[in-house]
């Protein structure tokens, strides 16, 4: 494609990043060669599918690249490179994966390889790509489709049984089944498909015969099992067709509702997951020059058919509709520009408000509370945390207050390790042996969060808090986490200066609680702290341990409150009483530092007060209290300085101070959910005690020194410092 502009790495000269109108490439080697990177601006992802034993795993399919697989999250900060493989297929071809260890993954691969039809077994284990194609017979770009022994469409179905993990399908102009990962198959229906001669003959002209796969028409384009009764098959074909079977397919039903018309194209079949007779239908005639969107409802096994499209306009056609399966009558549809969302079953539509670029969208899945929305043009999507659509009621508009409960959120732990976070330039993160950078943005909780410039970003790092004003509330509102007995764990504010901020505006509002309990007291200002010592500081508050949890939302003098649990990261073997153990010693520590940095603020109050009178002393010319001042200044800086870092913005700031190995040794434990090691409690209990060293040092200077001091003072007719 055309080159847009070229980024080269101020720091390592080899490393360029180019933009194009095909997407964005990276080279470490000064341009000698280039490699596709993740987040392309147009990626054109045309299938997306979950592994339901990964929590975070997601599959999809990209035009002009291969099929890949990717987490759903990024452990290290960023969903980068470096996250991602390539399961087999490819092109805009469907994925299933097994059900069974080692979770084979199938994909479609027309365009990747040898093959019409071409579909492609990646076992995880070994790496290896197996070619299990239906029917492998080569025909080149200048036969048509009328030769073709199955007419396998460029985007043909794969899915196996939601009832016997053994059973896949594939779909050509017939169905066909395999009960041996592709090693055998069986038709197991007529053709589907209109069949018209006139359509499957030789494309192009007498230059060019353009067959390479994606000229295949009459197939079967859309495809699935019912997932209540085994051996209930729903098809949808390309050229307009919709068949049933109630028998394992051995008979089959014309169903095509009436109101499609002929010669559309059956883009989504969507058996609902709540009822076995219920089943939607996206389809599209844009092809024909009409616009029209075109979704279908049965609640009779396709006797009969609705459409359901009202509200969205009659010139955007639709491309998708899937049914949540935590809410029935909750439905998504996709269409040319966007996401419409309904509440009620079809029975009317309203555009789903976000981020999202205007882009067609072609597919969806819900995973667990996630929407995960394939896009043509602007790559994978995830819109975290649908639950606020499951509880949203149709009197929501005319409530002043509405508190939703947040989901159930699984306690992850995600490493940062940023080079900087200065707002107004770009920044560089490690993700693992990946670099990337960000832009620093504002959030609506005064915080800042980071825009990836060559990565994917991850869901939001804690409990994501909805709630709902019908108006803007007047004076504060508050947000307060409790545990499972009602005390208090943490509280936020939308006033003041403490952040994060409740934002507090009419209509939606979202918080994310990060699962920490309070940070240590705060410290006055003494100087500029190092990247460093910030960075350990924002690990000082405990993590709360997995449980039961309540927040409640406060407006004046009136509460709401919804309960929520954290969960064990499943990954993670330690026990309850292990988590329990760093908890606790993360916890001692905080208070340790907390303990700590109220005597610094003590000092520093003193001191402010003591130079004061030094530098009247010295207008004054009275040496005896000027320097006293001095000497009393000189001792409470000895302190300090023992205690912190004064000024960690120095090149060489020096030894590591009590608050810095405690900030440190805090940080350390906190870096996986296992038990404090015995070194890190006899570290603790050491600095525990040479902190009481200096607190009493504190205490002796303030009664005898500050006393002396005062006294001074006194005689010299100056009002004394207040301890």
């Amino acid at each position: 494609g055309d080159n847009h502009g070229l980024w080269i790495d101020p720091r390592d000269h080899d490393r360029m990043i180019e933009g194009n109108d095909g997407g964005a490439c990276v080279s470490y080697d000064g341009g000698r060669s280039w490699s596709t990177i993740l987040n392309q601006p147009t990626a054109q992802f045309y299938h997306v599918t979950t592994d339901n034993r990964t929590p975070y795993m997601l599959y999809g399919s990209q035009q002009d690249n291969w099929a890949m697989r990717l987490p759903m999250i990024d452990f290290e900060g960023a969903i980068s490179w470096k996250n991602y493989t390539e399961p087999g297929g490819g092109e805009s071809g469907h994925i299933a994966v097994s059900p069974k260890p080692p979770h084979k993954v199938f994909g479609g691969g027309i365009g990747t390889g040898l093959g019409h039809g071409r579909l492609i077994c990646w076992n995880p284990e070994t790496g290896q790509k197996r070619n299990v194609t239906v029917w492998p017979e080569m025909h080149g770009f200048g036969a048509g489709a009328i030769e073709h022994k199955y007419r396998f469409q460029w985007t043909f179905p794969v899915e196996f049984s939601p009832h016997d993990p053994d059973v896949l399908y594939a779909t050509s102009n017939v169905v066909h089944r395999s009960t041996d990962e592709g090693h055998s198959w069986e038709v197991i229906s007529p053709d589907l498909t209109r069949n018209d001669p006139d359509k499957i003959q030789s494309s192009g002209g007498a230059i060019t015969a353009d067959n390479s796969g994606a000229e295949i028409y009459c197939t079967i384009f859309a495809f699935r099992e019912s997932p209540h009764e085994k051996g209930v098959f729903w098809a949808g074909s390309d050229d307009g067709l919709v068949h049933i079977s109630r028998d394992g397919g051995k008979n089959w039903t014309n169903i095509t509702p009436a109101q499609l018309g002929e010669w559309g194209q059956i883009m989504i079949i969507e058996p609902s997951p709540h009822d076995p007779a219920t089943c939607y239908i996206a389809a599209t005639r844009y092809k024909h020059d009409d616009n029209r969107p075109f979704l279908f409802k049965t609640t009779n096994y396709g006797e009969s058919w609705s459409l359901i499209t009202n509200g969205i306009p009659d010139d955007e056609f639709t491309r998708t509709i899937r049914e949540d399966p935590a809410r029935k009558g909750l439905l998504f549809a996709g269409t040319e520009t966007g996401i419409w969302v309904s509440l009620n079953d079809g029975g009317n539509w309203v555009r789903l408000e976000s981020n999202l670029p205007v882009t067609p969208i072609h597919d969806f899945v819900i995973k667990d509370t996630d929407l995960v929305v394939a896009t043509h043009g602007r790559s994978f999507w995830i819109l975290d945390d649908i639950t606020p659509l499951r509880q949203m009621q149709d009197d929501l508009a005319s409530q002043s207050v509405h508190l939703f409960q947040p989901r159930d959120t699984t306690r992850w732990r995600v490493h940062r390790r940023a080079f900087s976070r200065t707002p107004g330039i770009t920044n560089y993160m490690m993700t693992g042996p990946v670099t990337v950078a960000y832009n620093l943005v504002d959030t609506p909780m005064g915080t800042k969060t980071e825009q990836f410039l060559d990565a994917g970003k991850n869901p939001p790092d804690g409990v994501i808090i909805h709630y709902w004003f019908g108006a803007k509330p007047e004076g504060e509102v508050s947000l307060a986490i409790l545990d499972a007995d009602g005390a208090e764990v943490r509280r936020f504010s939308s006033t003041g200066e403490d952040t994060p901020r409740v934002p507090a505006e009419a209509g939606m509002n979202r918080f994310i609680w990060d699962m920490r309990y309070p940070t240590a007291t705060r410290l006055m200002d003494g100087g500029k702290p190092d990247m460093f010592a910030s960075f350990m500081d924002d690990m000082i508050a405990p993590r709360a341990l997995p449980g039961a949890y309540q927040v409640r939302l406060t407006v004046g003098e009136e509460s709401w409150t919804q309960p929520f649990n954290l969960v064990m990261d499943p990954r993670i073997a330690a026990t309850p009483e292990q988590l329990a153990e760093q908890f606790n010693l993360k916890v001692a520590i905080r208070d340790q530092i907390s303990a700590l940095h109220e005597s610094v603020n003590r000092i520093r109050r003193v001191r402010s007060q003591v130079t004061a009178w030094e530098e009247r002393a010295k207008a004054a010319e009275n040496n005896d209290v000027a320097e006293a001042a001095a000497a009393l200044k000189e001792k409470l800086t000895a302190i300090e300085d023992r205690m912190v870092t004064v000024d960690g913005s120095k090149p060489k700031p020096g030894p590591s101070r009590l608050k810095e190995k405690l900030a440190g040794l805090s940080g350390m434990i906190d870096e996986s959910d296992d038990p404090p090691t015995q070194g890190a409690g006899e570290v603790f209990s050491l600095l525990g005690e040479r902190v009481d060293v200096e607190r009493i040092n504190l205490e002796r200077v303030i009664g005898d020194d500050l006393q002396a001091f005062n006294d001074l003072v006194n005689r010299s007719g100056l009002a004394p410092v207040a301890p």
